[in-house]
C-alpha cells in the first residue's frame, strides 16, 4: 500500500512544483512516468534482498525459502515479479513511447498508460504475493493491493482518453 500513498505524494509535489514554475502538469507527469518505474524496480530489488514482501507458497522450481516468513516453505519471489513487470518493463515501455513516438505531444497520455500498466501489473502480481498479515484478504478474496489497483486502472483510462480527446498538447514545451 505504500506505493499508492507515495503516488499521491508525488502527484501533489508535481502539482505544486508545476504551479510555481508555470509548467503544464500533464507534461511533467509524463516525464515523471518515465522515471518512477526505475525507482519501483530498485525498491522491489531491495525488498527481495531484505526478504520482505515475499510471495505465496508454491511448488514451482524457482520457489524460494524466505526466513522472514516464519516457515521453511517454498514461496514465489513476488518481489522479482514486481521488479520486472511494474519496474523494468514499464520503464522500457514508458521511455520508448515518450522518446520514440509522438505520444509526448498529447500531455497526459503517457501518464494514463503508465497508471493503467501499473494497476494491471500490480493486480495480477498480487495473486502470487502473500497479503499483508495485518490486512489479509478482503472483498471477494482480493487483497488491498488489488482493490486499490482497480481505481488506478480506471483513472489511467480516463487520463489517457482525456489526453487523446482533449489534446492536452502544447508544442511550445515539447
Amino acid at each position: 500500500m505504500s506505493f499508492h500513498g507515495g503516488a499521491i505524494g508525488v502527484l501533489l509535489a508535481v502539482i505544486i512544483s508545476c504551479k510555481r514554475h508555470n509548467i503544464p502538469i500533464f507534461y511533467a507527469l509524463d516525464l515523471v512516468s518515465c522515471g518512477v518505474p526505475m525507482g519501483l524496480f530498485l525498491g522491489r530489488i531491495g525488498n527481495f534482498i531484505n526478504g520482505e514482501l515475499f510471495g505465496r507458497v508454491t511448488t514451482m522450481p524457482w520457489g524460494m525459502v524466505f526466513p522472514e516468513s516464519g516457515d521453511n516453505l517454498l514461496r514465489h519471489p513476488s518481489q522479482l515479479y514486481e521488479a520486472l513487470f511494474e519496474g523494468l518493463l514499464l520503464f522500457a515501455a514508458a521511455n520508448s513511447l515518450f522518446f520514440l513516438t509522438r505520444i509526448r505531444l498529447y500531455h497526459g497520455a503517457l501518464t494514463g498508460i503508465a497508471v493503467m500498466w501499473y494497476g494491471i501489473a500490480r493486480f495480477f502480481v498480487e495473486f502470487f504475493r502473500e497479503p499483508d498479515y495485518q490486512i489479509g484478504y478482503l472483498w471477494l478474496d482480493l487483497t488491498m493491493g488489488q482493490l486499490l489497483s482497480i481505481p488506478m486502472v480506471l483513472l489511467g483510462m480516463l487520463v489517457y482518453l482525456g489526453a487523446l480527446n482533449l489534446k492536452f498538447n502544447t508544442k511550445s514545451v515539447t
